[in-house]
């Protein structure tokens, strides 16, 4: 397993924010937004791990970096759940060597793009027993979530913002918008905001993260 890239902020670090790429991408991928968000963000670390290379049935078999196996576009994306699982312990291992290094997790963020998002988005919400700073969630999608979201208390209390492009054909506004509406409906604090782009990262949306994250950073 390849170490994540972290950046270091210019002041000593007392929040974090833990990236995931998406399917076929790598830990350099938001390296610059990274970096554009510690402009503004001068005590945050940033923590952006690597998925491990492996075959994707969707795409032939073809191995690429990848949080999951995707093994079918429908219904609704059928994925290997094992793999998922196993990524999202892989992120709570990361959020709690950030709890160890000093950082309170309720100052740790989890964000993802794509398929690095709906890793996310099980982790926060299905898995991590805690209190998290938030949860930003990327043209993404959530294959776990149920229509009847049952959240623990704590889970609850995380807030999320959902962010999509209106021209999305690899994962479809609808896909996002339903995630969105699991986590409402179930009562977290969750925002919505759509894009006039495709299947990518702008920077008007880069903007929107930043003040974001530092009216919850401080």
């Amino acid at each position: 397993m390849n170490q994540p890239l972290i950046l270091e902020p210019t002041r000593p670090a007392d929040a974090c924010v833990i990236w995931l790429h998406g399917l076929g991408a790598d830990r350099y991928d938001f390296e610059p937004v990274a970096q554009a968000l510690q402009q503004r963000l001068d005590s945050t670390r940033f923590v952006l791990p690597q998925a491990p290379t492996r075959p994707v049935t969707i795409n032939g078999g073809y191995s690429m970096p990848s949080w999951y196996d995707i093994l079918a576009m429908s219904p609704a994306r059928a994925i290997a759940q094992d793999q998922l699982e196993a990524s999202a312990q892989l992120v709570i291992g990361l959020i709690e060597a950030q709890r160890d290094a000093g950082i309170d997790p309720a100052r740790i963020f989890l964000a993802g793009f794509s398929q690095g998002g709906a890793v996310v988005l099980h982790t926060a919400f299905l898995r991590w027993q805690g209190p998290l700073g938030g949860v930003l969630a990327l043209s993404t999608y959530a294959p776990t979530f149920a229509e009847q979201l049952e959240l623990t208390e704590s889970a609850r209390g995380v807030p999320a913002l959902c962010l999509h492009g209106r021209f999305d054909d690899v994962v479809p506004l609808a896909m996002g918008r339903a995630a969105h509406d699991c986590l409402a409906a179930a009562g977290v604090e969750v925002q919505w905001r759509d894009y006039p782009m495709a299947h990518e990262v702008r920077p008007e949306e880069i903007l929107e993260i930043g003040a974001w994250l530092a009216q919850r950073i401080g």
